[in-house]
């Protein structure tokens, strides 16, 4: 089959929604895990846990859905992006790890001291993951040490530049923002008032990290706004960013959460599609040498595989989107005291 469109662009594309699609899914749950040890007693961080309990899992096939396409689609960015990040990919995936063993086993048990540690497991793992995802598009905006023959040349410790680490906070800081809003939507009475409480601290500390991102992009990237300024009807994109995220505290005042949700996650869908607008067409920018760049082009598969992975991705798509719809369609509604399984 032809498509009458740019493949290496389509598929560009396609990684990039599923991304977001984590991002904006699976972030709720890792902000509600980074907020869980704020919880005064037991049974306030069990309904925190209940308001992602039949979700969170669900929630991470996007990021297994990505993680696939980039590696049919781009292998030779999967590779080298998996050779560099190796220890910190390793760290990500032992946190995926312990959230999943914690939310699990933390009531297998009626022990305290069980429950505490089950419970500092998950909150760490959630804020370890969501920083070491920042941290990874820190270092894709401002390039990472890759040499000819696409190989990465630096180590564990080049991958915490400065940069990068105001990435990984501002990701920290979103995601505790948008699991507050989540959790403002789940729960009701006195926990949701403190719920509100923290989404207001969250939310100051995100716009705060997102000015100095703002700043520090345009210090260390000013690459990144190349395309906005030399085409001004992009700049549509950033001032959706902007409106968004100034929506989220204005609907948390007029305690309308639903919205303020919804403004939370088109604020992540517009900054990763500027993250994205950014860097395209590159994939991996090389900061030895542009010529090293991986790219869209000298990175992808062959024309028949991205074809044939297209059919697949246009047939499969719509059930992911389907499975994912249904789940939050049954387990709508607050979070029931009465009936708290984690």
């Amino acid at each position: 089959m032809n498509y009458p469109f740019d493949l290496q662009t389509a598929w560009f594309l396609l990684v990039g929604v599923l991304l977001i699609g984590y991002a904006i899914l699976d972030g709720f749950d890792l902000g509600v895990g980074s907020l869980l040890l704020i919880a005064k007693n037991d049974q306030d961080r069990r309904i925190l846990l209940n308001s992602i309990g039949p979700v969170w899992d669900g929630n991470e096939v996007w990021l297994v859905v990505g993680g696939g396409a980039l590696f049919a689609a781009f292998p030779d960015v999967y590779a080298t992006v998996f050779s560099g990040f190796y220890l910190a990919l390793m760290l990500l995936l032992v946190g995926l790890i312990f959230r999943a063993i914690a939310i699990e086993f933390r009531s297998k048990e009626a022990s305290t001291k069980w429950r505490q540690f089950w419970d500092i497991s998950f909150s760490v793992a959630s804020i370890v993951i969501a920083l070491l995802m920042g941290v990874a598009l820190g270092n894709i905006v401002v390039g990472i040490p890759v040499e000819k023959d696409m190989e990465y040349v630096g180590g564990f410790f080049n991958l915490l530049n400065p940069y990068s680490l105001v990435m990984g906070l501002t990701t920290v800081s979103l995601f505790m923002m948008h699991g507050a809003i989540y959790l403002m939507m789940k729960t009701e009475g006195e926990i949701r008032e403190r719920v509100a409480v923290w989404g207001k601290y969250a939310t100051g500390a995100f716009i705060g990290m997102f000015v100095v991102l703002t700043a520090a992009t345009f210090m260390f990237a000013p690459n990144m706004s190349e395309k906005i300024l030399k085409n001004p009807v992009l700049m549509v994109l950033p001032a959706i960013a902007l409106l968004a995220i100034l929506s989220v505290p204005r609907m948390m005042l007029k305690a309308k959460e639903a919205l303020g949700f919804a403004s939370s996650c088109l604020a992540i869908a517009s900054l990763m599609g500027l993250f994205g607008l950014g860097v395209y067409p590159n994939m991996v920018p090389s900061n030895i040498n542009p010529a090293y760049n991986l790219t869209i082009r000298n990175a992808s598969a062959s024309e028949p595989t991205l074809t044939t992975m297209m059919s697949i991705a246009l047939l499969g798509m719509p059930f992911v989107i389907a499975y994912t719809i249904a789940i939050y369609r049954v387990f709508r509604g607050k979070v029931h005291v009465d009936h708290l399984h984690y």
